[in-house]
């Protein structure tokens, strides 16, 4: 064991000594693994702060049945009965619910960003409405409900409010086929990078490594310190990523709530949380390993024993 941490030692003071007699390169090839890691660390930030947002929607139809204006809400109330009945005739079990006007305005004025625009009104300019809530079973006979319902006396409008959080449902899906994607092409542009630049490493090292084998050293002793540079790119290189897209969100967030603002909500991207975050560095760990395991074997089987 003690012969074990030994080499380890040794090999990591080798690749040290490496790194401080070209500094300049290697900090060359942190910086291009750092930008190629960036672009699917960005993209998962993104997904990872929607994602909280979009699961909080529910994705079952909903039909909001809003009432002429100047009907009374006491009679709209009774609107139920021929509701309740269409949903019979069509052999829908759906949950319906009376939202009253005055019940939504004063929902809506306990929103900060509302209350003000509401108070210039004067008046409640909301209507009663009537919420209908299918299963996904019953989603088939959506385009019947609305069209029983807009035949209904003094109803004015019928919404449908869940299909676009379904549109959502399947983009959110898409962006995370194309991050996998994009992950796994920049995985192996960042491989490369990184075997190319062990290849050069040995390559000026050449003299050195065949001496060290006529002195009796394996090829395995002979491998560890390129594998512990590897290591050290990967690893600055993802926390450099980490940085980069960290220091990104602060302008990003700017014109974030500039947006959020025009519809009266509040969203802003926050950094990867501590475990994502070692996660991914362990993942450009691994990376680097791989670049400089692959170019390590594929050079030194070139130079003659």
């Amino acid at each position: 064991m003690t012969n074990w941490f030994r080499q380890h030692a040794y090999a990591l003071r080798s690749a040290l000594t490496h790194l401080r007699a070209a500094p300049g390169n290697f900090l060359f090839n942190v910086l291009v693994v750092a930008i190629a890691l960036s672009l699917p660390i960005a993209g998962l930030t993104i997904l990872e702060n929607i994602r909280p947002v979009a699961s909080q929607l529910s994705i079952e139809p909903e039909v909001s049945v809003f009432l002429k204006p100047e009907m009374a809400s006491a009679d709209a109330a009774n609107l139920q009965t021929p509701i309740k009945k269409t949903l019979k005739d069509l052999q829908i079990n759906a949950k319906l619910r009376f939202v009253a006007k005055d019940k939504a305005l004063a929902t809506m004025e306990g929103t900060n960003s509302l209350a003000e625009v509401l108070a210039t009104l004067g008046g409640n300019p909301l209507p009663d409405a009537f919420v209908i809530s299918l299963s996904n079973s019953d989603s088939a006979k959506l385009e019947q409900l609305t069209t029983a319902l807009r035949g209904l006396d003094h109803v004015d409008v019928v919404q449908v409010d869940s299909e676009w959080v379904k549109r959502l449902a399947a983009l959110l899906h898409v962006a995370q086929m194309a991050l996998l994607f994009l992950a796994g092409t920049l995985a192996v542009v960042v491989i490369v990078v990184i075997f190319n630049a062990t290849r050069l490493q040995v390559i000026s090292h050449q003299a050195e490594i065949s001496v060290s084998r006529m002195l009796g050293a394996t090829n395995s002793f002979i491998h560890k310190p390129y594998y512990y540079t590897g290591a050290m790119l990967g690893v600055l290189a993802g926390g450099l990523a980490l940085g980069f897209v960290a220091l990104s969100l602060q302008p990003l967030n700017q014109a974030i709530a500039e947006f959020a603002k025009l519809y009266a909500s509040e969203f802003h991207l926050s950094p990867l949380g501590l475990l994502p975050s070692l996660g991914l560095i362990v993942v450009s760990k691994l990376l680097g390993l791989s670049g400089a395991y692959l170019s390590v074997r594929r050079q030194l089987s070139k130079i003659p024993h």
